[in-house]
């Protein structure tokens, strides 16, 4: 319930700054329906999501879920993938600093660890 109120919220803040910018207005009915679908629109990509995730053999929804439920809409899914490929390039950036970080805390720098864990690799392999 709380829920559907914030997305009524939403919606009604939505109409109010198209209708400013288009100098019109949304009845009170106009702007409840358009949240009744939107909330219900919204519903039904929650079972498609869980159910591409399911058919998959996974628990979890991925990124590719995400697209694969955007794949009709060529400007949604180019922005999906477009945040997509930020957030992954922002994620490896930071595991990045998070290396050097803790190499400096050791007393290595980053080269000196590859060839640590190198060193260490092939003696496993002996």
């Amino acid at each position: 319930q709380r829920l559907k109120a914030a997305v009524h919220y939403t919606v009604g803040c939505l109409c109010q700054d198209v209708a400013e910018g288009k100098d019109m207005q949304f009845s009170k009915q106009a702007i409840a329906a358009i949240s009744e679908i939107t909330f219900r629109q919204c519903e039904n990509f929650a079972k498609d999501l869980e159910m591409f995730a399911r058919h998959a053999k996974r628990s979890t929804v991925t990124t590719e879920d995400v697209k694969l439920l955007a794949r009709r809409s060529n400007s949604l899914l180019k922005y999906i993938t477009q945040k997509s490929e930020e957030l992954t390039s922002s994620n490896m950036e930071q595991k990045e600093k998070k290396k050097k970080s803790s190499a400096a805390k050791k007393g290595r720098t980053s080269g000196e660890q590859e060839v640590a864990v190198t060193e260490s690799g092939d003696s496993n392999m002996a």
